[in-house]
């Protein structure tokens, strides 16, 4: 499917588009005030239900929304994750002049309104269940490609990143809400694409000497293609198609799906002397997705290496996407399925329940 390249316009572009697929996607490595360790990523889709080729999201409408969301607790090796296949849209959505998207997630147990929205020049307000943030970029747009318009061979994206937001307000472990401060990342990517078969590499890199990276291999089963991104202290950007990514043999087998994940990788950009190795944060659990027929490893990384000779370090996120499964995807549809239905028994029970109720307090009226 082609489309013709227009130039990214803020705010504007930060928007909803009339495309097959896009995302407003944010993660983050935060602190507490006693120094705790805490990871966060909450992305939203948008979704055309008739040209998606995702297999179970099939529903009576054209556009369709759903959320990811997840949370580490590195002390305590606790990972929790909140999918959601539907999320309702406020009517008022993307109709103010700066990005504001207002959502829910259907459920008897009460509406909690979900929340991304601009608030000020770069600056944003996310909400969930279980995160609560502020978060205010102190660099200018890293636009992917140089212009935010990237051609993978055949499928072409438009795709725009936040590297290095300042961010700070709380998140919810265990029913308890925590103060945090941290760094986070954004990026906002829509194309024409259907993403059925597609596998991904990707990883964002946030560097304590205030270099940022956003590097990935995409591969469509056809064709692989590469980009390196970097922003760079002064906001100079750099983009290079070629680099070096090799897998050091650190792995993780999924009991669930049965995919082998590659965790630890070498990251070299040659011509511009870096040379890191990343590793998860958390190794255990591992933080598998599963979202009905796709399966993905996203996680927070710690990070060490060089750039020009001089030794850094920092945080990042990895997304590994489309890696081969031995596990059958019908059995896999049909598990997380059965698992939904049974959490959601109580629900209907107290559903029945409160009907019945209501039943018998009428008719003692009458």
């Amino acid at each position: 499917m082609k489309m013709k390249y227009q130039k990214i316009k803020f705010p504007e572009d930060e928007s909803a588009h009339n495309n097959i697929i896009e995302w407003w996607y944010f993660n983050g490595n935060l602190k507490d005030k006693k120094g705790n360790k805490y990871a966060f990523m909450d992305c939203l889709f948008k979704a055309d239900a008739t040209k998606v080729k995702i297999p179970f999201l099939k529903v009576p409408f054209k556009t369709v929304h759903f959320s990811h969301s997840l949370l580490s607790d590195i002390k305590n090796k606790k990972f929790y994750s909140e999918i959601n296949p539907v999320s309702i849209i406020s009517t008022d959505s993307f109709s103010k002049p700066l990005l504001f998207i207002n959502y829910t997630q259907p459920s008897l147990e009460g509406y909690i309104n979900y929340i991304i929205e601009k608030t000020g020049k770069f600056k944003y307000h996310i909400k969930t269940k279980n995160i609560d943030l502020i978060l205010t970029s102190v660099k200018k747009p890293l636009l992917e490609g140089g212009k935010g318009f990237i051609d993978l061979n055949p499928d072409k994206t438009y795709y725009y990143s936040l590297t290095n937001l300042k961010t700070e307000g709380r998140i919810k472990i265990q029913d308890k809400w925590i103060d945090v401060k941290g760094k986070s990342w954004m990026d906002h990517q829509w194309a024409d694409v259907p993403y059925n078969e597609n596998k991904w590499t990707w990883f964002s890199i946030q560097l304590d000497n205030n270099i940022e990276i956003v590097c990935f291999e995409y591969d469509d089963r056809k064709n692989k293609s590469y980009l390196a991104s970097i922003s760079y202290p002064n906001d100079k950007h750099k983009h290079i198609s070629k680099f070096e990514l090799k897998s050091l043999g650190e792995k993780w087998k999924s009991k669930r799906t049965g995919t082998t994940y590659p965790l630890s990788w070498e990251i070299k950009i040659p011509s511009e002397k870096i040379k890191l190795k990343v590793e998860p944060l958390m190794k255990n659990p591992s933080q598998e997705i599963i979202f009905g027929t796709i399966n993905y490893w996203e996680g927070p990384l710690k990070i060490k290496g060089f750039v020009n000779n001089k030794k850094v370090k920092g945080e990042g996120f990895m997304e590994l996407v489309g890696y081969a499964s031995d596990y059958s995807k019908t059995k896999i549809l049909k598990n997380e399925v059965t698992n939904a239905i049974k959490k959601s028994l109580p629900y209907i029970q107290k559903g029945k329940t409160m009907i019945i109720s209501n039943i018998k307090e009428r008719i003692g009226s009458d």
